[in-house]
């Protein structure tokens, strides 16, 4: 699929950014750490003198290349500002079938929201078994129909190829765009290398609720988080979901690949970012969505979501890696599971190394090493790192997990403390929302699916990529 380059152009006069809650300043405001991947930014004194406090407004050159370099490394959040499109230069896409009640219930929102009221809405109906059902719940709006199914991807290109707007917002049926939505994204389309900006797509109170959805309405997959930044693989947010999202029409070239029945969405954030697009999320635009209430429809989803990583994986390589560890938490760690004394000593002395390693390379120029902050940042990479291996083998990697139990007593005893850790560590957030042993049991159940969905998907496309860890960039 081709993809556009961004312009050459900077950040508006007017736009501004501030630093992220979790960035912290060191030594004395010349350094910033946080973002994701965490990492540590020196700034010059030129660049110090710009940033007055914890905010920064583009008003010459200068801003703004600063500017987009804290967003981009996103340790800032964006206060955007200066020319974006408005709402009249917006079309709605809807791709859909056979869920003419869901399309009326969207259609209701969009009109109840002064924004929106007056948008152009595309329904592009996907091969719906009674056409005339839907035409009629989508009075008012455009309608364009495949004479049979083409899948997610192909309805939203059809959408998008009919539009002729500035901007393109994509929303699936079973979306209702709460009030304020649009007003929330425009204004990030002033920055001109920005492609794509998603809400927080949240849920949706569902008409009978099931055993699930106390826990689907805490922890669903379409849910990215309370916390504001840049998508890009390989990081904390490595995508957003296509069920709703704000695009610059003009930047999607050829759209989503519809070759990919599930995962398309994720696959276009990522060519968006290779090309070198902005891509970015913002939860303070709401969007809710119908999640499955019945157990058994829920499962499904999710093992189709898994069967997405083979397909991401033939066209992304590494980027799709269910772990993601560098060399030095992989020896420590593994030395540390070994057990014993020289285990844990051995362990204790790769990551000795690494820290003071890291201390030299992150040391300012005629300064001393920061040996703390060193030792603080290796060890907090490897606590993250054991974390994630736990949960992919639970969830990636289940099978492998099963088999070694079924062999080792050792490995059963140890599957079982991870996976009863992994649950209370994931649920206590939440834990006025739902309770621990229903939260516990959908969890295991939802990693069950997923894993089953992304072997699935590994065998049916010979290619274990999706299945292999990797190393992170510069690791």
């Amino acid at each position: 699929m081709s993809t556009p380059p961004p312009p050459d152009a900077r950040l508006p006069d007017g736009y501004a950014v501030r630093l992220a809650a979790a960035t912290r300043r060191l030594e004395g405001g010349a350094a910033l750490l946080g973002g994701s991947p965490l990492r540590l930014l020196r700034l010059a004194p030129r660049a110090r003198d710009l940033l007055d406090g914890d905010r920064l407004t583009v008003r010459d050159p200068a801003t703004a290349v600063l500017a987009a370099r804290l967003l981009d490394a996103g340790v800032a959040v964006p206060e955007p500002a200066g020319p974006a499109p408005g709402p009249e230069e917006v079309t709605v896409v809807v791709p859909v079938r056979d869920r003419p009640d869901g399309v009326a219930r969207l259609l209701a929102a969009l009109r109840a929201d002064p924004a929106t009221a007056g948008v152009r809405v595309l329904v592009v109906d996907d091969g719906s078994a009674d056409p005339a059902a839907l035409a009629a719940a989508a009075a008012g709006a455009e309608v364009l129909r495949h004479s049979r199914s083409r899948g997610p991807a192909a309805a939203r290109d059809t959408g998008l190829r009919a539009a002729t707007t500035a901007a393109v917002a994509f929303l699936d049926s079973d979306c209702v765009p709460l009030p304020g939505w649009l007003d929330v994204l425009l204004p990030h389309l002033a920055d001109p290398r920005l492609a794509v900006v998603a809400p927080r797509v949240v849920a949706l109170p569902p008409a009978r609720p099931g055993w699930v959805t106390p826990y689907e309405t805490a922890v669903s997959a379409l849910d990215t988080g309370p916390e504001p930044g840049p998508v890009a693989p390989l990081t904390g947010l490595s995508h957003v979901p296509g069920a709703a999202l704000l695009a610059r029409r003009t930047a999607l070239g050829g759209g989503f690949d519809e070759r990919m029945p599930v995962a398309e969405d994720v696959d276009l954030v990522w060519r968006l970012v290779a090309a070198g697009w902005r891509v970015r999320y913002d939860p303070a635009a709401r969007v809710a969505h119908e999640h499955p209430s019945t157990t058994g429809a829920w499962l499904r989803r999710r093992a189709v979501y898994g069967t997405g990583a083979a397909p991401l994986a033939t066209r992304h390589g590494a980027l799709v890696a269910p772990v993601v560890i560098s060399p030095w938490s992989a020896a420590a760690l593994g030395l540390g599971l070994a057990g014993g004394r020289p285990g844990r000593a051995a362990a204790a002395g790769v990551l000795g190394v690494a820290g003071a390693r890291l201390a030299r390379r992150l040391a300012p120029a005629g300064g001393p090493p920061p040996y703390v902050l060193a030792c603080a940042l290796v060890l907090r990479g490897t606590a993250a790192a054991a974390r994630t291996l736990a949960r992919s083998a639970t969830r990636h990697h289940w099978p492998l997990t099963v088999a070694a139990a079924v062999a080792s007593p050792r490995v059963r005893r140890a599957a079982a403390a991870v996976a009863v850790a992994d649950a209370v560590l994931a649920w206590w957030p939440h834990r006025a929302a739902v309770g621990l042993l229903r939260f516990a049991a959908a969890r295991r159940l939802e990693d069950l699916a997923y894993g089953a969905g992304l072997w699935a998907g590994a065998v049916r496309a010979r290619d274990a990529r999706a299945l292999l860890p990797a190393r992170p960039p510069g690791g």
